[in-house]
């Protein structure tokens, strides 16, 4: 592999894997000797600091990361501050989840079926403009229904609610139940 394939391979994998990934996972993702990965390596940290791009190559213990320049701190927080599409948890997928199936549904029925209570899961989706209000029910308390929105269909990448998989995909059968015993 000539040498310019090679760094861009190596940047892609830096940038794919997030986390510290070692010289010697490099080495063999790539099948090349970890002298020459290292010595590549050195040359790209090298090009990136005298070409000041916008991330760095960190080394730490024999393993190497992409990370941000530490001097772009400011701009990059501006950023996150403005930014709203970090992942769901897993309760707030399981919430959403539910009320794309059940709606419109009220947050006492959402806890029924969870088991738990979930109005940080319910304020993370409204402020995500994934669900809304959709009304109150006529009844004690004037309860609160909500809906999925456009936006949880963008989300998602649907056209419409008739493009999630029917429920019964997800129903577990008896041999599976005995075998989660067991």
């Amino acid at each position: 592999m000539e040498e310019r394939e090679l760094k861009a391979v190596i940047e892609a994998l830096l940038f794919v894997w997030g986390d510290p990934l070692s010289l010697k996972d490099i080495s063999n993702i790539l099948e090349i000797d970890e002298f020459k990965i290292e010595e590549t390596l050195n040359d790209m940290i090298d090009e990136f600091n005298f070409n000041r791009r916008g991330v760095r190559i960190v080394r730490a213990i024999n393993s190497y990361q992409l990370s941000t320049r530490p001097e772009h701190h400011q701009w990059i927080s501006k950023l996150f501050q403005q930014n709203n599409t970090k992942s769901l948890s897993t309760a707030a997928l399981e919430t959403v989840s539910i009320i794309a199936y059940r709606q419109p549904i009220t947050k006492n029925e959402i806890e029924a079926i969870r088991g738990v209570r979930c109005d940080k899961a319910v304020e993370t989706l409204l402020n995500k403009g994934l669900i809304e209000e959709k009304g109150r029910l006529e009844r004690t308390g004037r309860p609160i229904i909500y809906g999925t929105t456009n936006e949880f269909l963008r989300y998602f990448g649907l056209e419409s609610l008739n493009d999630l998989p029917p429920l019964k995909d997800f129903e577990i059968g008896e041999q599976e139940i005995e075998n989660l015993e067991e």
